[in-house]
């Protein structure tokens, strides 16, 4: 026998997509629908309002279809009381807990909504009932006892819409190409960071050595001696090559300022994780006068914090690195929840582990020679995201000469 429910949906739905990908979802999974009432917003800050009727074959179907809708936006015309149940130990789940999309997340408690805290995807929800608060937590912090919430019953997530003023985010239309004019979308990208940090708000980098290995090291140091960059997420690889750069002229064993292969060149990182560890580390390497200048020396001489993640992959590693991959998450969501914009510049698995932490309001910037890797970070659930195809040795330089440009 069919089964059915309505489900509302409410807000920009039209001119944000969401109206849209509901329609193609329901048909996707086997389901249909029926417009029971549309109202349409008559004026550019109007919001528009529907009220469909969802069916399916069985009920199996009708709840997966409902579920998949509500990651879209769409509630329920009744309201419903929250479902929770405790888990039974620390890092196990109960049975059909509710995994949080990175949208403002809302769950109702004795009859009040209550926001979800330090949202992130793919993380639980873990309800606190005597201080009537509700947190965003990771499996790694799930501790026995928790009230964890099951399902989707009293729980409502807001999805991004669309800006209503045109802006850079507006122009590039969260889509990928390697033919839009790069100067044009870096002036604009300026022009926001500009603006952005006028009003006070935070700018996160995450790099990779692609930034040191194109020569993009000096203008990408420059842009954190002017203020703009908050905190620097990398790894052991950017640090390290940015100090070997500045200690022997060297990346990967090659003169970056002549493009010649030195003779015993690749040792030279070696060389300089030694010199940091034998300092004590990148701090007191830079106040002891070992590393003069650099993306480091710069993100210690202006306070800027880092946060560098190892990897399987490190050499050494620097005694900088947190190698332990729980505690370095702990680390970069310290800054991330403080973060409304974040450019991530040629490091595919650092954006993509930093884009999970980081909510869909927060504006974010991919930046990569290869177009895959953008749509990468957008497949992953990082639907925020606009990508710009470039290298970093074209793209850091041009935005360090925009910004200098539009202080004048």
């Amino acid at each position: 026998m069919e089964s059915s429910r309505e489900i509302e949906l409410e807000g920009h739905i039209i001119d944000s997509g969401v109206m849209t990908r509901v329609f193609d979802k329901v048909l996707d999974m086997g389901g249909n629908f029926e417009v029971m009432n549309f109202e349409i917003g008559k004026k550019k800050q109007d919001v528009s309002y529907a009220r469909l009727l969802i069916s399916a074959p069985d009920q199996i179907q009708l709840d997966e279809i409902l579920s998949a809708l509500h990651r879209l936006g769409a509630k329920m015309p009744e309201v419903e009381s929250l479902v929770c149940e405790p888990a039974e130990g620390d890092k196990i789940v109960p049975k059909g807990f509710y995994s949080t999309t990175n949208h403002p997340t809302f769950v109702n408690y004795n009859g009040k909504w209550i926001e979800v805290e330090n949202i992130e995807m793919d993380c639980l929800i873990v309800l606190d009932k005597d201080s009537r608060r509700a947190f965003c937590t990771p499996l790694s912090n799930l501790k026995k006892g928790d009230y964890v919430v099951i399902g989707e019953k009293g729980v409502r997530i807001v999805p991004p819409e669309r800006p209503r003023k045109v802006n850079i985010f507006e122009f590039m239309q969260n889509t990928v190409s390697s033919e839009r004019p790069s100067e044009t979308i870096i002036s604009k990208i300026a022009a926001q960071m500009i603006e952005m940090k006028e009003k006070g708000s935070k700018i996160g980098l995450v790099g990779g050595p692609a930034i040191i290995h194109t020569r993009a090291a000096p203008a990408l140091a420059e842009i954190i001696r002017e203020g703009y960059i908050d905190v620097l997420f990398a790894g052991n690889a950017l640090a390290t090559h940015d100090i070997e750069y500045n200690l022997f002229g060297t990346s990967l064993g090659m003169e970056l300022d002549s493009g010649k292969l030195t003779t015993g060149g690749h040792k030279n990182h070696i060389y300089a994780i030694s010199e940091v560890i034998r300092a004590g580390s990148i701090k007191q390497a830079v106040d002891k006068g070992i590393i003069k200048k650099g993306i480091m020396y710069e993100c210690i001489k202006n306070n800027v914090p880092f946060v560098l993640a190892g990897s399987i992959r490190d050499d050494g590693p620097l005694p900088d690195v947190i190698t332990d991959v729980i505690e370095a998450q702990e680390e970069m969501r310290k800054y991330i929840r403080n973060l409304d914009m974040v450019l991530m510049i040629g490091t595919l698995l650092h954006s993509v582990a930093v884009g999970n932490c980081l909510p869909s309001y927060v504006k974010t910037i991919c930046v990569d020679i290869n177009p895959a890797s953008v749509t990468k970070l957008n497949d992953r659930g990082s639907s925020q995201a606009i990508g710009v195809v470039s290298d970093a040795g074209t793209f850091l330089p041009l935005l360090a000469e925009k910004l200098r440009e539009l202080k004048k």
